[in-house]
């Protein structure tokens, strides 16, 4: 195997995107950092580097550990990278946030009935 790998194809390896084309949007977008620089899908990225990964719902700093252009299982995809510190701490502050507050409409699944609305609108 070569020293780097393309990074929207270590993304889609590692799963942090579902697909390669939206790992490759993603790095276009500016939401996936290397060593805190804008990148673009070609660049090759090493063991060693440190990611900074938002992938819409998720914020990740991780330093890439092993590297694979191939998606495997996701126990395997875990080998690949290691998360730091900071990044867990931070994770876990927005979850129990999360927990705290909900968000009005976030019970309401699909398009919301007459009575839905009127109660969103009360908020």
């Amino acid at each position: 195997m070569s020293d780097s790998v393309r990074i929207d194809k270590w993304l889609w390896a590692a799963r942090f995107f579902k697909t390669r084309s939206m790992a490759t949007e993603a790095v276009d977008g500016g939401k996936v950092r290397v060593n805190g620089e804008r990148i673009k899908p070609a660049r090759g990225v090493k063991p060693g580097d440190t990611l900074d990964i938002d992938n819409g719902s998720t914020e990740w700093e991780v330093v890439v550990q092993a590297l694979a252009d191939k998606r495997g299982s996701a126990a395997v995809a875990q080998t690949l990278y290691t998360e730091t510190e900071r990044s867990i701490a931070e994770r876990q502050k927005k979850a129990e946030q999360r927990k705290l507050f909900r968000e009005p409409g976030e019970a309401i699944k699909g398009r919301p009935t007459k009575r839905d609305r009127r109660l969103l609108d009360k908020l």
